[in-house]
Order: C-alpha cells, then structure tokens, then sequence
C-alpha cells in the first residue's frame, strides 16, 4: 500500500505523521512531501519525535511534484494550505482525506510553550494516525 503525506512545508506534521505510519507497518510505502517545501525538517520536530525513538533527522522537505505521477492508495493532506492547493496527480489516487492540525512552527512564546505544543500536535498526529491506521489500513493489509 503507498501513502503520501502532504503539507505546505514538508517540515513538521507531515514529517510526523510520516514516520508514525511507517512505523506502524513496515510493509507500508510511506512518503511525504510539501506543496512548497522549506527544504528542511523543523528541529523541534526532531527532537519531540526522538522522544518517541523515531529519528526524522536524515529526512528531507521534498516537493509534491516527484510524486505526481505516480499511483496511491492514500493521499492524505495534514493542512489546509496543502488541502487548497493540492495538484492535480497524474497517477491513480484511490482516496484523498485531509486530517488537519495545528502548525507547531507558527506557535510563538518562550521555550517550554513552544515545545509543549509541538507535543502535543505530535500526540494528536500520533494518535489521528493510529486510528487511520487500525480503520482504513489494516483491513487491507494481507
């Protein structure tokens, strides 16, 4: 099965949501990407996901325009920028689903704010993602 993740950026949620799914199922092709990527992954997002022993720190902000072409189960929008302005995709999209969250990146505060709502966006893609999983995923996994 092959999941696309997008985003604006490509360097937070769908980083996230990414790797949590992957993480699910290794059978899983999972991708993400930006719709205009910011060339690299946010470091407060590495650092919440390392906190749950998933490593985003060799991942890259790729654009959606690879992925075109290319045939999906899933194409799954993490934020209404992407949800706007997704292109249309040359190959096969089995389902388009858009589950929103917040932009960590955007929240402004000192310290420990700013970290205390990437975790929780973290926990609310983590938790989303699992349900995704465990509802429209594994029933189809052989």
């Amino acid at each position: 099965m092959k999941i696309l993740i997008l985003c604006t950026g490509n360097s937070c949620r769908s980083q996230m949501a990414q790797t949590f799914l992957q993480s699910f199922d290794t059978r899983l092709e999972v991708a993400s990407a930006g719709t205009e990527p910011s060339g690299y992954v946010h470091p407060k997002a590495i650092e919440v996901m390392q906190e749950e022993r998933i490593d985003l720190s060799q991942n890259k902000s790729e654009s959606v325009d690879q992925y075109l072409d290319e045939a999906w189960d899933y194409v799954i929008t993490v934020c209404g920028g992407a949800k706007e302005t997704c292109p249309a995709f040359m190959g096969t999209v089995q389902h388009r689903l858009h589950i929103g969250f917040d932009d960590p990146a955007e929240v402004e505060g000192n310290e420990d704010h700013i970290m205390s709502e990437f975790r929780r966006v973290r926990d609310e893609i983590k938790t989303a993602f699992i349900q995704f999983f465990d509802e429209q995923v594994k029933p189809h996994i052989v």
